[in-house]
């Protein structure tokens, strides 16, 4: 059945035409750039989701928020690390030079450190704004899968409707028409669509998975901005020392 279905879109693409075999190549050409785009993506995604976990782990964690960036840890520049440590150099940035030396120097507790409301709001907008900018990062890519997706069956369709404007043609130039010669041109007409067909419907599968893999990382991401700006919040409320 497979070696008879191959066997008919091999054959069906050496009789179309010359538009027909470059649509074909084109579509060919995109399966290979979405699958290269997917396979990228899995791994990325992966390493994103365990990060997300670590780090959420670590953070919420330990006995300060500043703790992991204190220690200095390695950030392995993935979103979520990213916007933590962004999120700290602003935090730093808003406190007197004395206190971010005790803080930096790993001995918190003489450090009176406090927020104003206004500086708690612009700790939080750099948080958010960060937030925003790794969540178009964890998206990348993910438009050109669904690129593909969607333009593969349309050029097939776009194939096989100048296919078939080609047989009807040569028709109208023979003056007449039997089963045994329209058959082979409607045929090979029809190969687009098919190679169309079989690109996208895995694809849109395969997309629709990533999706949701990306949605789970950027709901990780949104929740932990909120606890961490909740931890922030209560360490360095004004008048309270941390």
């Amino acid at each position: 059945m497979v070696e008879f279905f191959a066997n008919s879109l091999v054959s069906g693409y050496f009789q179309s035409s010359a538009m027909g075999r470059g649509i074909v190549l084109i579509q060919l050409l995109g399966s290979v750039v979405m699958y290269t785009m997917i396979i990228g993506k899995w791994r990325e995604l992966r390493g994103m989701d365990a990060a997300t976990k670590r780090v959420t782990r670590d953070v919420m964690g330990a006995r300060s928020v500043l703790d992991h960036y204190i220690q200095r840890k390695e950030n392995g520049h993935s979103p979520i690390e990213n916007i933590y440590w962004c999120t700290c150099d602003r935090l730093l940035r808003q406190l007197t030079p004395d206190v971010r030396s005790l803080l930096l120097g790993r001995d918190p507790d003489r450090a009176n450190a406090a927020l104003t409301k206004h500086e708690m709001g612009l700790v939080k907008s750099l948080a958010e704004h960060a937030l925003e900018e790794e969540t178009i990062r964890v998206e990348r890519g993910m438009g050109v899968i669904a690129t593909v997706v969607a333009l593969a069956p349309m050029l097939g369709l776009l194939g096989t409707v100048w296919g078939v404007l080609d047989a009807f043609a040569d028709m109208g130039a023979a003056g007449s028409a039997t089963i045994a010669t329209m058959a082979p041109a409607i045929s090979s007409a029809l190969v687009t669509t098919v190679v169309g067909l079989i690109i996208a419907i895995p694809g849109v599968g395969i997309h629709n998975w990533l999706g949701a893999k990306v949605r789970g990382i950027v709901t990780s991401m949104e929740g932990f901005v909120d606890d961490f700006m909740g931890r922030i919040g209560l360490e360095f409320q004004e008048g309270r020392a941390v």
